[in-house]
């Protein structure tokens, strides 16, 4: 996945005659708080709700100072660079461009929230393991192949380093409910189980989560 095929044009973008007070009417309709600048298709920068509240809002936002000028991510950049472009610059939508650096439409936070969904298998049934290990020990072949000899498969993973150690979370899909046998294979093996989690319990949890984030986006 690219940040091409995650733009949306439901969204417009400002103009530098937009005024103030259109930009925060726009932002509060979609329940962003930055906006991009663009002028036919060069992107002047990305606004922010604290741009605005800082000046005028009766004026004109191209007579504003901007706090963000040069944030933005390229049409073939991969999801990863939007992630951390997100992360970093703390947006709610992030404007793209082509190798001209000409405006191509905006990712939106929400947006990226609904990719991570699909991507780590939500929807599939099954159950959830966090094992713990050392950086040098991590291994996704040996531990689906682990999985793979008590007849299930991984779903999805991902690995969630421990600041300012060697030791990393290793969180596993896998697409069988009872979790029994694939804890007792991996602790044959000396792994270290840190939870695990039945489907209906992590399900319920991860929709208390999803939902406390939605209610967080809308404020």
């Amino acid at each position: 996945m690219i940040a091409g095929e995650l733009v949306t044009q439901n969204v417009m973008p400002l103009k530098t005659s937009d005024s103030g007070n259109a930009a925060l009417a726009l932002m509060s309709d979609y329940y962003l708080k930055h906006l991009p600048i663009v002028n036919n298709l060069d992107l002047l920068g990305l606004i922010s709700e604290d741009d605005i509240l800082d000046n005028d809002v009766e004026e004109a936002i191209g007579s504003y100072g901007l706090s963000l000028r040069n944030v933005y991510v390229y049409d073939y950049d991969h999801i990863y660079e939007v992630l951390k472009a997100f992360n970093l610059h703390q947006v709610t939508a992030l404007p793209v461009v082509d190798t001209d650096e000409q405006y191509k439409g905006m990712v939106l936070q929400e947006d990226i929230v609904k990719y991570l969904a699909n991507s780590f298998s939500v929807q599939e049934p099954g159950a959830i393991l966090v094992l713990e290990m050392s950086r040098r020990d991590y291994s996704l072949a040996e531990m689906a192949k682990i999985v793979e000899s008590e007849n299930a498969n991984i779903l999805s993973s991902y690995v969630m380093p421990t600041p300012d150690s060697n030791i990393v979370q290793v969180t596993l899909k896998v697409n069988k409910q009872n979790l029994q046998s694939i804890i007792a294979a991996f602790q044959r093996f000396k792994y270290l189980i840190k939870a695990s989690y039945q489907e209906v319990e992590y399900m319920d949890s991860l929709k208390e989560r999803y939902d406390s984030l939605m209610t967080y986006l809308d404020v």
